[in-house]
């Protein structure tokens, strides 16, 4: 029997210059271990953004983004076990991997050794060009699903698909522990989770901004302070004050300099991606023997492993809702760090909108 695709409404450019615009997609039939989702909320990340501008590279056009997705399930592949129909589920920044190699195997699909499949703008294993949550529904193998428990709304929820596991996921591999003095530079997008995450594992999180503009909202997410690092002798009072050191920053910085914040054995993991090559003296490391790592995303069973602690502790981002019409519009908010701290997508508001 030939299969049938899903059609659904989506928003979608045809180029990093044209405005988003209302479009019907095709989603696949699901297969034996697929699930279909009804999206209730696509979260605005940085990343779609650089994607669609053709900042990371030349983008696939037409192309629909969205990478942090929250909804329910509507319908499951004849071999689905685990989910079923009106399960509150995520998916975030994978849709695919091998499932065999050793990565994937020991739960670390975004390290798949054969390369994973992203949400959008990656080639699928059918020779697609994956298209994201921007849309009313999605079609996902089951293995890369989350459940979203009960206590985070979808709205709250979908941002932590890829800013709550980015953060979460350094935080947790170099255990970041009570009593801890950790540093969190930016809060911005993936700097506000960082702070809170940091705090309910009970460190004492201090926040590195340029000013203090946002030391009271620092505050409020749990960050004891917020130190001016545009002041004079900025580095020099706080030399070797900290265990770890979380950068969100994606923008060039002096990085000798912020590792002399580190005691020795402090660690600084960096989650923010700067377009520039960065300078490093090895001096800076070798001396207190300290550790520069990166982290990208994490596996899916980290990812539940965020989801259930934010729902223990009461975490969420702090977020501003917009429709369907209004995305054109938050991505330049978005650049101009007009928003706090994140904006999703109503994604109710495509049952008005008319497709094009």
């Amino acid at each position: 029997m030939e299969r049938m695709s899903i059609q659904v409404k989506a928003l979608q450019k045809t180029g990093p210059e044209a405005p988003f615009e209302v479009k019907i997609i095709e989603r696949r039939e699901p297969r034996a271990d697929d699930v279909v989702i009804d999206i209730k909320a696509a979260g605005i990340c940085h990343s779609d953004i650089h994607t669609i501008r053709n900042e990371w590279g030349e983008a696939h056009f037409p192309l629909t983004v969205g990478h942090e997705i929250a909804g329910v399930v509507s319908a499951v592949g004849s071999d689905v076990t685990k989910w079923k129909v009106g399960d509150r589920v995520g998916v975030g920044c994978l849709v695919n991997s091998c499932g065999e190699c050793e990565q994937c195997v020991a739960g670390f699909e975004n390290n798949c050794l054969r390369g994973n499949v992203g949400t959008y703008n990656s080639n699928d294993v059918d020779g697609t060009i994956t298209q994201g949550g921007y849309a009313e529904k999605v079609v996902v193998n089951e293995r890369f699903l989350c459940s979203i428990p009960e206590e985070l709304d979808f709205d709250v929820a979908a941002p932590l698909l890829c800013a709550g596991i980015t953060t979460y996921s350094p935080i947790a591999r170099w255990n970041v522990k009570e009593g801890d003095k950790v540093a969190v530079m930016g809060l911005g997008g993936l700097g506000h989770m960082g702070v809170q995450i940091a705090a309910a594992k009970g460190a004492e999180v201090t926040v590195l901004s340029r000013s203090l503009r946002k030391a009271e909202l620092a505050k409020e997410l749990g960050a004891a302070r917020t130190l001016a690092t545009a002041d004079e002798d900025f580095f020099k009072d706080h030399a070797g004050e900290f265990d770890f050191i979380l950068n969100t920053i994606s923008a060039s910085i002096p990085v000798d300099k912020y590792l002399s914040l580190l005691k020795p054995h402090g660690v600084m993991a960096v989650v923010g991606l700067p377009p520039e090559k960065q300078p490093l003296s090895f001096g800076a490391l070798i001396g207190g023997g300290k550790v520069l790592t990166g982290s990208n995303i994490g596996g899916i069973p980290e990812t539940q492993e965020m989801l259930d602690f934010c729902a223990k502790h009461g975490l969420g981002a702090m977020i501003e809702t917009v429709g369907v019409n209004d995305v054109d519009a938050a991505y330049d908010r978005v650049v101009a760090g007009d928003v706090q701290f994140r904006v999703v997508i109503d994604t109710a508001s495509f049952a008005e909108a008319e497709a094009v």
